[in-house]
């Protein structure tokens, strides 16, 4: 079994030779491939070459075309400063929508006429070709709420839900709209599921999530649903208490962060959500022992059950020792599904 068909087999509720392995890798991926983070970002062929390096040496069942939150935004004409080994980051002291009357002149750019957008799609394209049916390959778009944050300003934003609720929903109206066609454009490429990172998500309590913030990403999970794709949503932070409405978005997987407890996410979503993450990347994968690994690895699958992928809570951090990240794919081992 490939690894492309474990993944889809454990989406459709059938039963599969072992635990699939999904961990996030960015920043290690390039450390592991020895190429600088800032050529990752920027070259389509060198993180294809790395995500493909890390999953055939490490045993993982995809490859990802994630690297940084800054591909739709910098498109749209916003600042973005790149470093050398660092990801791109988002000047949020000079933001594009500062002034929120632009919002109304702002033009929805095609993604293939997108450099940063256009290079994930070449990702996407390039895996299709070297990686084949072996690997599931995941796309990556920024959700209605991160994208907001990422044009107007994270506070700027979240003063707007009580400011400038209309404003809001405008936002979000043109960040979902930007977000579909920017997976159209990946899935057509080759991608076969798209991750959603929705990370602002988390700094909102679960009525603001659940009235204004869940009706976009609902929105984008159906889009995408209708594109063919499947998908896979990650929001970073502690969304222990918005569990109850991911739940009714109809993702194929719902990927925790660490501070997000997999048994109680499991217990408000049930048995037929497929979810994946917890571990703590940093204070348990990375810097804990051999054993520490394993039982947290072990407790993730139990917690995680019935439908379990294994993954960390966030991405696996770059100084992460290679013997932990191989203790993903042999506990998996030790696991079949039905």
């Amino acid at each position: 079994m490939t690894g492309k068909e474990r993944l889809i087999k454990m989406m459709e509720g059938q039963p599969v030779d072992r635990i699939p392995v999904m961990p996030i890798t960015m920043m290690f991926a390039a450390d592991y491939a020895g190429i600088s983070y800032g050529d990752y970002v920027t070259d389509h062929r060198l993180l294809v070459d790395s995500q493909l390096k890390t999953a055939e040496d490490f045993g993982f069942d995809h490859v990802s075309c994630i690297s940084d939150p800054a591909r739709e935004a910098a498109d749209l004409g916003a600042a973005v400063t790149f470093y050398e080994s660092q990801p791109p980051a988002i000047q949020e002291n000079d933001a594009l929508l500062a002034d929120k009357s632009r919002l109304s002149s702002l033009e929805l750019i095609r993604p293939e006429e997108g450099k940063r957008m256009y290079d994930r799609i070449c990702a996407a394209a390039l895996f299709k070709e070297k990686a084949g049916d072996d690997f599931l390959i995941e796309g990556w778009v920024e959700g209605p709420c991160a994208e907001g944050a990422d044009l107007r300003g994270i506070n700027a934003l979240m003063m707007d839900f009580f400011e400038d609720p209309s404003f809001v929903e405008e936002l979000f109206e043109f960040t979902l709209a930007l977000g579909i066609e920017f997976a159209r454009a990946q899935l057509e490429a080759g991608a076969d599921i798209i991750g959603v990172g929705d990370a602002a998500a988390s700094l909102v309590g679960p009525q603001l999530y659940e009235s204004v913030v869940l009706p976009y990403e609902k929105r984008l999970v159906d889009g995408i649903h209708a594109l063919g794709g499947r998908v896979r949503l990650h929001i970073c932070g502690n969304t222990s208490a918005l569990v109850s409405g991911m739940a009714t978005l109809g993702c194929d997987i719902v990927d925790l962060d660490w501070m997000s407890p997999l048994a109680a996410a499991r217990s408000a979503m049930g048995d037929d959500q497929v979810l994946s993450g917890n571990g703590d990347p940093v204070s348990v994968f990375c810097n804990g022992s051999r054993e520490e690994v394993i039982q947290c690895l072990h407790s993730c699958i139990a917690d995680g059950a019935p439908r379990y992928i294994l993954a960390a809570g966030c991405e696996l951090v770059r100084d992460m020792p290679h013997e932990n990240v191989h203790l993903f794919r042999e506990i998996s081992e030790e696991y079949s599904a039905d």
